[in-house]
């Protein structure tokens, strides 16, 4: 599809109008053809709520990612078959309905992205075998029936998928040995990302994922990378590599930008989709990420935030990313081109991972926590 923006105009911006005023982000339309068919200021203003609403980035702009999402939004359960396909999963708001009602019921749909993937299947099949339906992994009018006539408010309520997550933290144990976390630098290759100052962020994210991984290593995790110096995989393809590594933990490191140079800071974003669904440990992690690097840079803390990017629906573990600094902003990239600077982000990001699986237990307050404390306890735990 083509990018859609304020003054084009044709069917599909009609299309989008259309969905836009069914989600009541838009009067419904009373105009000629022509009026319809614009992407008005008024379609931008509507396109930015929903995408704020969906945590998709707020540009006002339909793209790819925004397109799939309106698109999703328009269906509900029932309105149409649901099915796996390998070749291109089946996405929307009825999907994600089904996954929720399932996995309330007991049945382990994973986590609900609005992806119809094979978890999703599998949930299904097992629902429809107990409800001694034909086990066919197809959501048609039979199924729903069954799904309508067990999901009563009595029923219902929760996020046992999370804490699925949350369990696996807590048996995971204290120590980071043996812990396997995907460290993803963003761009490389012939995408650079931001270049300003005489930096570029590919270069940055790079260096500070090597800084990274040298740490986890020392502490026994085994940490991968995601790509090479000279590589820019897609974010499909960077949550396919956590995916197929059993990762507990993906972190994707990055830096910012924006037209006015006095924006600055750090912050970490985590999976949630407006609809009330958060991964509980990605948003714990993405806390502490953000409070340890904030502590220890004095950069301007920016918070942690809910998004539905592509690589937190597609990937299977909690996943954070951080967007350390503005290049454009002439204080944050001072700091991010001096190695030393760069070693800090690295530890406060390793002692954020060390607190998501203390779990409170022998921790210390924000900024104090050091990476001999880490080998320290590893060791005594070894003990």
């Amino acid at each position: 599809m083509r990018v859609l923006r304020r003054g084009d105009a044709g069917p599909d911006v009609a299309e989008i109008r259309s969905i836009l005023a069914g989600m009541d982000l838009l009067p419904p339309v009373t105009g000629t053809d022509e009026e319809y068919g614009t992407f008005d200021v008024a379609v931008e203003h509507a396109v930015r709520a929903f995408q704020q609403r969906r945590g998709l980035m707020t540009d006002g702009i339909v793209g790819p990612a925004t397109f799939q999402a309106l698109k999703g939004a328009s269906y509900h359960l029932g309105s149409r078959p649901l099915s796996y396909m390998i070749a291109s999963p089946v996405h929307g708001d009825d999907v994600f309905t089904l996954q929720e009602r399932l996995t309330e019921l007991g049945f382990d749909a994973g986590r609900p992205d609005g992806y119809f993937g094979p978890q999703t299947e599998r949930a299904l099949k097992t629902f429809q075998r107990d409800m001694r339906l034909t086990p066919d992994g197809m959501c048609g009018p039979a199924t729903i029936r069954e799904l309508h006539r067990l999901s009563s408010p009595r029923a219902r309520g929760g996020r046992p998928v999370f804490l699925r997550e949350q369990e696996q933290v807590r048996q995971a144990g204290p120590r980071l040995r043996g812990k396997r976390i995907v460290i993803d630098p963003g761009h490389g290759g012939d995408d650079l990302g931001v270049v300003a100052g005489g930096l570029r962020e590919a270069d940055i994210a790079w260096d500070l994922a090597r800084r990274l991984e040298g740490r986890m290593k020392a502490t026994g995790m085994e940490a991968l990378i995601s790509r090479g110096p000279n590589h820019s995989p897609t974010e499909l393809e960077r949550a396919k590599f956590a995916n197929d590594a059993g990762a507990d933990l993906f972190l994707s490191l990055h830096s910012d930008k924006n037209p006015s140079p006095r924006a600055q800071g750090v912050a970490s974003f985590h999976f949630g989709n407006g609809n009330g669904t958060t991964s509980t440990v990605g948003e714990l992690l993405a806390g502490f990420i953000q409070r340890e690097v904030a502590a220890r840079t004095g950069m301007l803390d920016c918070r942690t935030h809910y998004k539905s990017w592509d690589i937190f629906t597609r990937t299977r573990c909690p996943a954070v990313r951080v967007e350390i600094g503005y290049l454009t902003n002439p204080d944050d990239a001072r700091k991010l081109g001096d190695p030393a600077f760069r070693d800090v982000v690295a530890e406060g990001i390793l002692i954020a991972v060390k607190r998501l699986y203390l779990l409170g237990e022998g921790d210390q307050p924000t900024g104090t926590f050091t990476f001999a404390d880490v080998l320290a306890h590893e060791l005594a735990k070894a003990e």
